[in-house]
């Protein structure tokens, strides 16, 4: 997973690929042919080229393509060139005009940061990060994303009661039932778990018209499954699935398959022709909304968490695999009986 499940995927703002008459698209003649065919580099997940026109459209702009900068910020943190992502992110923030797109600016540049600090574990990326987080919420104080965010930063510069009324402020932004809300209700009783490396948080309806949110399957071990009809090996690993599911029933644990099928029809008659009795949602492909936020991009695809909601990430041959759950399983149980007293 690129980001090692941290929840710092959910809260990134979606930045789609601009129309080809955007206003912040570049003006220079040469820079326009450039940026066009990054797109549809872009449009062909082909990111490393698609990065490559963009940053070489912005030169030819003089640095003054802001549709060139946000796509740089956004493929750059996607192949951890945080190097141009923090150049990208500054140049965006340096242009910004009006307050909410100053706000906007400084919370992508405080989003890099932050990523950055997680995969290098640095302090003062930490507190840079926090700062950025900081200049956004001056702009915008009523920004959920950047208050969550600052929350993270926060927290990882272990200043938890800071970090805590930023969680705080949050949770009275969002709805009840929001699945960005209950994480922040879970990094309230438990600070310790926004330094962790959590699974993102979601909500979904499966096969049989439940609702079921990864927040609410705390004190169970969750198995995420990612797999599809169409795919060899997913079929092969079946029987070993069913065994898994079979073998742990009754106990804190949660199987939840995700079908990266197209058909609608031909997922649900494999599902009953197989017996396949535990929970299932249906994502249509690799561009699907959990397969993107875990960064599936080769199926079968396994992703055990544990009861606390933290991720590990795992392959369904992994011949370890039951062994883990049992020691994760066991820990649920644990978990259980001592809050029952």
């Amino acid at each position: 997973m690129r980001y090692a499940g941290l929840t710092l995927f959910i809260l990134s703002m979606a930045m789609l690929l601009p129309a080809q008459d955007t206003q912040d698209g570049p003006k220079n003649e040469k820079a326009r042919k450039t940026y066009q065919e990054g797109l549809t580099y872009a449009r062909q997940h082909r990111i490393e080229q698609a990065l490559d026109d963009f940053k070489k459209a912005d030169k030819q702009d003089d640095n003054h393509c802001l549709a060139c900068q946000k796509l740089m910020v956004q493929y750059a943190t996607d192949l951890r060139d945080w190097k141009t992502a923090e150049a990208a992110a500054r140049e965006w923030a340096g242009q910004a005009q009006g307050n909410k797109d100053t706000a906007i600016a400084h919370y992508e540049l405080g989003m890099v940061l932050l990523r950055q600090a997680v995969q290098k574990q640095k302090t003062e990326m930490f507190q840079r990060s926090h700062d950025e987080f900081s200049q956004a919420l001056s702009a915008v104080a009523n920004f959920p994303q950047a208050v969550f965010a600052d929350g993270q930063a926060l927290a990882f510069l272990k200043q938890d009661d800071a970090a805590k009324a930023q969680f705080e402020k949050f949770v009275k932004m969002k709805p009840e039932g929001d699945v960005d809300r209950q994480r922040a209700m879970r990094y309230l009783s438990q600070s310790e778990l926004a330094r962790a490396r959590m699974a993102p948080p979601f909500a979904v309806t499966t096969l049989d018209g439940q609702r079921v949110s990864l927040d609410d399957l705390k004190g169970k071990v969750v198995l995420l499954d990612f797999w599809a009809t169409w795919c060899g090996p997913c079929r092969e690993a079946l029987p070993h699935m069913k065994s898994i599911a079979k073998k742990f029933q009754g106990q804190p644990f949660v199987v939840l398959s995700v079908s990266l099928d197209q058909s609608e029809d031909t997922w649900k008659e494999f599902i009953a022709k197989n017996e396949m009795t535990w929970l299932h949602y249906r994502d249509g492909g690799f561009e699907g909304r959990l397969s993107k936020l875990f960064g599936v991009e080769a199926i079968p695809q396994t992703f055990t968490i544990d009861a606390d909601g933290v991720l590990q990430d795992e392959h369904i041959g992994d011949a370890s695999m039951e062994g883990k759950l049992k020691k994760l399983i066991a820990r649920a149980q644990e978990l259980k009986a001592a809050s029952s007293f």
